[in-house]
């Protein structure tokens, strides 16, 4: 079984969604770079960052809260930033939408890996 932060799908999911941005980002007005594209580029990264974070805690608590408070949160805001970004026509609206969708289909990931954390935390109790 492959081990390791570069392993895990929610980081992968999020690293990929965090290039999507940096990429479509450089399409964007210039007027957007202090605006649209530093809070894209942020929010976006904080998601593959904190999942990295969660990923090296020692508790299973902490890592749960990191990656539902935070991870979560920031990858909720990369997809209502997007969303409005095609609305303001600074990518196809097709596009805005594709990303919106990674952006849902990271969170639920992120969700089901809660869940396996929980499940083993349980499952450990159970063992000890």
């Amino acid at each position: 079984m492959a081990t390791g932060l570069n392993n895990l799908k929610i980081y992968q999911l999020a690293k990929d969604l965090e290039l999507k941005i940096h990429r479509i980002t450089k399409n964007f007005p210039p007027e957007e770079k202090y605006r649209s594209v530093d809070q894209l580029n942020r929010s976006s990264a904080a998601v593959a960052n904190n999942i990295a974070e969660a990923y090296n805690k020692r508790s299973t608590k902490e890592k749960i809260h990191i990656l539902r408070d935070v991870a979560i949160s920031e990858a909720e805001e990369t997809e209502s930033n997007i969303s409005r970004c095609g609305d303001k026509g600074f990518l196809p609206k097709e596009e805005a939408e594709k990303i919106a969708r990674d952006c849902i289909e990271t969170k639920k990931a992120i969700y089901g890996y809660i869940r396996f954390l929980r499940s083993t935390t349980k499952t450990s109790k159970l063992e000890d």
